[in-house]
């Protein structure tokens, strides 16, 4: 069959062949007889659907007095520019999703190399995301079962969460963990919750020890746009990855996110093939809220209804947690209005080198 790009036309060789059949008045049938051939399989040779082998090029020159090496060049020819035409075909649908794709943002991160053309923006992305097109990216394609809190779901953030989790991806693969051991990242939950009164350098190396224990290599890199993106959680080969995003997150945020992941992981969220679902969204929040407070003692605490920042920091230190923790749920549950208490939220910033 003819093949089109918007530079290239492949016609096969049967092409040639019908034009000889017409000019001598030959039908089908009399040449597949002649050629000791089924007709639909000379029907399927005239209309390119079968390849042209060395053996027919020599029963064509035997029938049609057409040199075999013509015939051999003209199927060759038609391969060649039906690889280029679905080339060319595969680059332009490309170019197309490469501009749903943050790449400005991918060459500020230093991700990816800049681009002086749309065709070398395609190679390099194809590159970055290891795959033949760029046709082949989606969430239940490259990485179905990807666990993550995020505040949105639209398609520039599946695009913008992809980048980021092959990002992921590829930083984990230099973290050596031992196997993965779901049960002794339960017991170290308390262990982590006790970090959170800690500052980032550190806290960060003492929480990369225990999870690469547990089988989990945790991965800081910076948010990117549109991506509505806290963390992310899913499995690469013999190890499980969680990535954080960095970009100036205050603690409350940053550890509930953290044991949001840690729960999809506990709840084996990431084992489900089309991500996670509303309910276990839900569960993950629950865990990290309980995880990180006491429920028993922030019911009497919330009951007392005193929110100075005297008795928040009092009940901070009794739950041996950052005050800005408390903050933070006081704020989400209305409690407390979101402009009160921000100085006792601690700021991180947190390095991806």
């Amino acid at each position: 069959m003819m093949i089109r790009s918007r530079n290239i036309i492949a016609t096969p060789p049967g092409a040639t062949i019908k034009e000889q059949l017409v000019d001598r008045g030959m039908s089908q049938k009399e040449f597949a007889a002649r050629m000791n051939m089924s007709e639909k399989h000379i029907s399927n040779l005239i209309n390119g659907n079968v390849q042209l082998t060395k053996d027919v090029a020599i029963r064509l020159e035997m029938v049609l007095g057409v040199p075999a090496h013509f015939w051999n060049n003209l199927e060759s020819i038609y391969r060649e520019k039906i690889a280029q035409a679905e080339e060319e075909n595969k680059m332009d649908a490309d170019i197309e999703l490469s501009r749903k794709i943050p790449y400005s943002e991918m060459v500020k991160h230093t991700w990816i190399l800049p681009a002086s053309t749309q065709e070398e923006k395609v190679i390099n992305l194809r590159k970055f995301f290891e795959v033949a097109s760029l046709e082949l990216l989606s969430i239940n394609n490259l990485m179905p079962s990807i666990a993550c809190r995020r505040l949105n779901i639209t398609e520039k953030s599946d695009m913008a969460l992809l980048v980021w989790a092959q990002k992921a991806k590829i930083e984990a693969r230099s973290i050596k963990t031992a196997s993965i051991n779901v049960e002794r990242l339960m017991t170290i939950v308390p262990q982590i919750r006790e970090l959170t009164t800690y500052k980032p350098e550190i806290f960060c190396s003492v929480l990369e020890k225990q999870l690469n224990s547990c089988g989990i290599a945790i991965v800081y890199l910076p948010n990117i746009g549109g991506s509505f993106l806290h963390g992310a959680t899913f499995y690469d080969k013999n190890k499980i990855v969680i990535g954080m995003t960095i970009r100036g997150k205050d603690a409350d945020r940053f550890w509930f996110s953290l044991l949001h992941e840690i729960a999809h992981i506990v709840f084996g969220h990431i084992n489900n093939q089309n991500g996670t679902t509303e309910e276990e969204e839900l569960a993950a929040d629950n865990f990290a809220k309980d995880a990180l407070i006491t429920p028993a003692a922030y019911s009497s605490f919330v009951r007392k209804h005193i929110f100075t920042k005297q008795s928040i920091i009092g009940f901070a230190k009794s739950e041996r947690i950052d005050p800005g923790i408390v903050v933070g749920r006081l704020q989400k549950e209305g409690y407390i209005n979101y402009s009160w208490c921000n100085d006792l939220k601690t700021r991180y910033v947190l390095s991806d080198s």
